[in-house]
């Protein structure tokens, strides 16, 4: 949790957040993910300075283990002073402590936020889903919170002028934006209507400018002059010397394989879901992705 600290920006962890949404296709299948498909609402979740602390906190915890569907899970919301946000006590169930940073006592409005990151790592510990070390289970976390419909809390927590900073979740604000922009462009669901800092609607447009990136690539038909023209060159490259495109190219997605004395094939990462695609090279092909089922325009 930055308090009042340097808030770190950019996309410094997109791999691991790529891996984390391919995983939670892989675990959880095309048709549990569309379960998700309605984000939690925010009058569901808010939290008003008149409401009853526990209460309210105990209230916005059951409507997040309902949204994430975990109906035999019961959350005991406490308060302590620690240097985290909040920490869950990961046991056998179906009864969950959660403790949440003091801070929360004061700043009511984002405990829905923090209670958003901590049932999901109930999910997902039910799920038996988890990255090895904890920066990248806590990435996981933060990417499955929000692409299952619960993190555009966790981005609205962030607020950031020159005399102060808040930002919860391992994220940052514009990797946050990523990850709802990918929801929203499967789901059909803008969650910037929901914001009110503004600093998250920045990071929002962020992450929707770098999602819409991975839809332009080569070779899908969408992208651009430039990178079509890479794309031929290592084509070339490739059909003359029966290797894969040329090794140490920072952002080119796709590699060329042989297959026997067959044509030669391209490999990519679906768009939506990051499962690597593989076609032939012959042109126009319009391919399937088995796991999140996005039919995709390749120019090959």
């Amino acid at each position: 949790m930055a308090n009042g600290g340097p808030v770190q920006h950019g996309f410094p962890h997109l791999e691991t957040v790529r891996a984390s949404i391919n995983a939670l296709y892989k675990r959880l299948s095309y048709d549990t993910v569309h379960t998700f498909a309605t984000s939690v609402a925010p009058a569901d979740v808010a939290f008003c300075d008149t409401d009853d602390l526990h209460l309210g906190a105990q209230r916005v915890a059951r409507e997040l283990v309902r949204h994430y569907h975990l109906p035999d899970a019961r959350m005991v919301v406490g308060f302590r002073e620690m240097s985290h946000a909040a920490s869950v006590e990961l046991a056998a169930g179906p009864e969950y402590f959660v403790e949440l940073n003091d801070r929360f006592r004061t700043h009511r409005r984002d405990i829905g936020a923090a209670l958003a990151h901590e049932v999901m790592h109930v999910y997902l510990h039910r799920l038996d889903l988890s990255f090895p070390g904890t920066r990248d289970n806590e990435i996981l976390t933060d990417t499955a919170t929000t692409y299952l419909g619960a993190g555009w809390l966790l981005l609205d927590a962030y607020r950031e002028d020159s005399a102060s900073s808040q930002k919860l979740g391992y994220l940052t604000p514009e990797e946050f934006g990523y990850v709802l922009a990918k929801r929203a462009l499967v789901f059909a669901e803008d969650p910037s209507v929901w914001f009110t800092s503004p600093q998250a609607y920045t990071a929002y447009e962020k992450g929707m400018a770098e999602a819409r990136r991975d839809e332009q690539q080569p070779p899908l038909t969408a992208a651009g002059w430039a990178g079509r023209r890479r794309y031929a060159r290592d084509r070339r490259h490739a059909q003359d010397n029966g290797a894969g495109s040329r090794p140490g190219v920072p952002g080119v997605p796709y590699a060329f394989t042989p297959d026997g004395r067959g044509p030669l094939r391209v490999s990519f990462p679906c768009p939506t879901c990051q499962q690597r695609i593989r076609v032939p090279v012959r042109g126009r092909v319009r391919a399937r992705c088995g796991l999140c089922r996005t039919v995709l325009e390749c120019d090959t």
